[in-house]
């Protein structure tokens, strides 16, 4: 497929995150876009000010006269069923319709390709690495699985030659990927709806590090099991952060990789599980021969992301921070570095379940990382591309978590809730529509500060 022949590109799911990038990305090089979504969005709202038209209703007619089968790309996303009349009507007339992730191998395929893996870190990861290689004047285009804070978008640069890209392992999409340099950040089981079995995942991964035939270009985290160059935390490792302390709210740690030592970077992300995300880029960044000065220079400037531990409030008596977590293990990171940046304050954790067959694989998990809040208001599950499930609700969550201070709190009864709360730290967790509620929750505990 020759995307230079392509005039228009129209998106089906066009609201989400990676979505949106891609659709930011063809509009930056002159494409006609336009697409569906289901709801309207913070993102949607975002892309229709930047000129892209956008409809909330599966209507055929409402398809643009002029996107003819010779001229348009159609771009669908997994969570579209196969009933949505619009997606069906481009398949009849055999346009060529691509899913997410085989457009980004197309755009990546004739580029330098770094591509972040793994079941957590992928965003936070990429993200940093795409901002080291833009400031340090890459000629790259880092598509973002979040809104940078740096950059107000999930797009970085409009570079041709280089491409930072998540690898998605959902639906096995990173095999679409063509990488020279990796890496894997972690491969906890996750959408066991898609692979059954956490072997499955795993086998999954290992596919897609053979993509990687020189692997002193794929880093992996001493947990993993795959050939690779391993980053550690103070650890013995090629890629090495050690002596880490934390000053003024950041992060300053020394990084020992195979040829140097870099003394003192500054890094304003907290948790050790962002120190290993920087680390990652670090190790991508410096292999790939951005300079070492350049490196430290840019990781210092990194601002985070939209709704990765994003601080919203940050004074003396309150603080409240909204996070993306949708997993055990990444709650369990938002957890530690709540209480290593807080310890012995009230936290309060407001979370969203995502997915009904996660919240069913993962329950216990979740019990357990939600249990050492000292405080949880527990939403209902958010559906996304699911059907109830018999049995799998938030009160049997709830049921089998051990902290007695919880209860299930109504979405329209939340801010109520939060507001009757006498906890200064709060955290509000999940993948679903609990980011739409962040605006609002901000500004109730602004005017009540």
């Amino acid at each position: 497929m020759n995307l230079n022949q392509i005039q228009n590109v129209y998106f089906i799911g066009i609201g989400g995150i990676g979505m949106s990038a891609l659709a930011r990305y063809f509009k930056n090089i002159g494409k006609k876009v336009s697409g569906y979504d289901k709801t309207p969005s913070m993102l949607t709202n975002e892309l229709i000010e930047s000129g892209i038209d956008i409809h909330f209703e599966d209507n055929i007619g409402l398809i643009p006269d002029d996107y003819f089968v010779e001229n348009t790309l159609v771009v669908i996303t997994p969570a579209v069923p196969r009933t949505h009349s619009e997606w069906n009507y481009f398949l009849e007339r055999q346009y060529e319709v691509k899913k997410r992730a085989e457009v980004l191998g197309i755009i990546t395929k004739d580029t330098f390709c770094f591509a972040v893996a793994g079941t957590h870190g992928k965003t936070t990861t990429s993200s940093i690495l795409g901002h080291v290689l833009y400031e340090s004047g890459a000629d790259v285009t880092a598509f973002v699985g979040g809104i940078v804070e740096n950059y107000n978008s999930n797009l970085i640069g409009n570079g041709k030659t280089i491409t930072v890209v998540e690898a998605d392992e959902f639906d096995r999409s990173f095999l679409h990927l063509h990488p020279n340099i990796a890496c894997v950040t972690s491969m906890d089981a996750d959408h066991l709806d898609i692979y059954g079995t956490s072997d499955a995942i795993e086998a999954s991964f290992l596919e897609f590090a053979t993509k990687i035939e020189n692997k002193r270009n794929l880093f992996i985290t001493k947990e993993l099991w795959i050939e690779g160059v391993q980053c550690a935390i103070n650890e013995e490792a090629p890629y090495k952060a050690f002596n880490v302390r934390i000053e003024n709210g950041s992060y300053v740690f020394d990084v020992q990789t195979p040829s140097e030592i870099i003394k003192d970077l500054h890094f304003g992300l907290p948790g050790k599980h962002n120190l290993m995300n920087a680390l990652m880029a670090i190790a991508m960044a410096g292999t790939f021969g951005i300079a070492t000065d350049k490196i430290a220079k840019a990781i210092a400037s990194f601002n985070g992301i939209r709704r990765r531990f994003s601080y919203q409030i940050k004074s003396e008596n309150l603080v409240y921070i909204d996070d993306y977590a949708h997993h055990p293990t990444e709650i369990n990171a938002v957890h530690q570095a709540v209480r290593e940046l807080y310890p012995n304050r009230k936290v309060l954790a407001v979370f969203q379940p995502h997915l009904f067959s996660r919240t069913r694989d993962f329950a216990d998990g979740f019990a357990q990382s939600l249990s050492a809040f000292d405080e949880v208001f527990l939403m209902d599950i958010y559906p996304a591309r699911e059907l109830p499930m018999e049995g799998i609700t938030s009160d049997w969550l709830m049921d089998k978590m051990t902290n007695k201070n919880k209860r299930i709190v109504a979405k329209e009864d939340l801010l109520a809730s939060i507001k009757a709360s006498d906890a200064p730290i709060i955290v509000t967790i999940g993948a679903g529509d609990i980011g739409e509620m962040v605006p609002s929750i901000k500004k109730m505990l602004n005017e009540n500060i």
